[in-house]
């Protein structure tokens, strides 16, 4: 779980875990640079739960903080655990990370992700967030539904983390890993305390960060109708030469006319290639090691079980 500036609702979250789930739980708590509410082990350690703190070296974003934390699990622990995602804040109940982790009893299974039933925001937000799947489904051709709030087997743990994408769009990477997703929905709770951190402009970076991991199909599909344009206005720049010489066009209309399909042709031809450009630069792009997270470290804190 990523962590920044909100010691007050991790640590209600942490009791939380304690009460609803196994006494062999163990928390990944991934401080993102928190300066006035630093989170420690000893958060977990007052719950009763055995746990680790990585503490980075400055803000990442949640994003990010996710991937390193999944990076850790995945070079720490063995086959037989399985990881789940979720948000410190309370919103990601605690009380449904059974219904999650039943899912991947079937051999058929590699991750359960949390498609919200209902959700305690505004109306702005509600709006927004129908647009961004709209548009999301239109560009990448892909659904999505699901957030941060997830479970999966640890051969799904260790493919997610060899992934590049996952530092950019947790959610979207899932869906371009190719695992076998199954969908739970569950509600989402309120904030245990304080206010979310992320504004309408976070948002819509997060937004559009989710095509960013499919920016090659965007960018073909953006071609294509880039494409269908320009052949359009070379088809409407033919039937106003022939209304020309048929005399059917009224004095300055042809020129009008025509000029403005000359330019939306000329634009559409010049945005074509830009895109066929990025789609090839998008190819050559590099790949994280798997211990590459480390470069964001600063501190580890282990969180032992008090003895009695």
């Amino acid at each position: 779980m990523p962590v920044y500036e909100d010691l007050e609702a991790s640590s209600r979250l942490f009791m939380e875990l304690a009460r609803t789930q196994a006494a062999d739980t163990y928390v990944i708590a991934v401080d993102d640079g928190s300066v006035r509410q630093p989170l420690t082990a000893s958060a977990i350690e007052a719950s009763g739960l055995e746990g680790v703190v990585i503490k980075l070296r400055r803000n990442v974003g949640h994003q990010r903080a996710i991937a390193i934390g999944l990076s850790y699990a995945a070079e720490h622990f063995g086959n037989d655990v399985i990881v789940v995602v979720m948000d410190s804040d309370g919103e990601d109940m605690p009380q449904t990370i059974a219904e999650l982790v039943a899912g991947l009893d079937a051999d058929d299974v590699d991750v359960v992700v949390a498609a919200r039933r209902s959700r305690v925001e505004s109306l702005r937000f509600k709006s927004f967030y129908i647009v961004y799947k709209l548009l999301f489904s239109v560009l990448s051709g892909r659904r999505i539904s699901f957030g941060n709030f997830m479970a999966a087997k640890m051969s799904g743990v260790r493919r997610m983390a060899a992934m590049p994408e996952m530092w950019i769009h947790v959610a979207a990477s899932v869906l371009a890993s190719k695992l076998r997703v199954q969908s739970c929905a569950l509600d989402r709770g309120p904030r245990y305390a304080g206010r979310s951190k992320m504004n309408f402009v976070g948002l819509a970076l997060h937004g559009f960060r989710a095509l960013m991991v499919f920016a090659e199909d965007v960018l073909v599909r953006v071609g294509i109708a880039c494409t269908i344009v320009a052949a359009l206005s070379v088809t409407g720049g033919f039937i106003a030469i022939a209304l020309k010489m048929l005399g059917f066009a009224t004095p300055g209309w042809f020129s009008l006319a025509f000029g403005i399909l000359v330019l939306v042709f000329l634009q559409t031809a010049a945005l074509t290639l830009i895109i066929l450009m990025l789609s090839g630069m998008m190819r050559g792009g590099g790949v994280l090691g798997l211990g590459s997270y480390r470069e964001y470290v600063e501190e580890v804190q282990h969180a032992a079980l008090r003895s009695a």
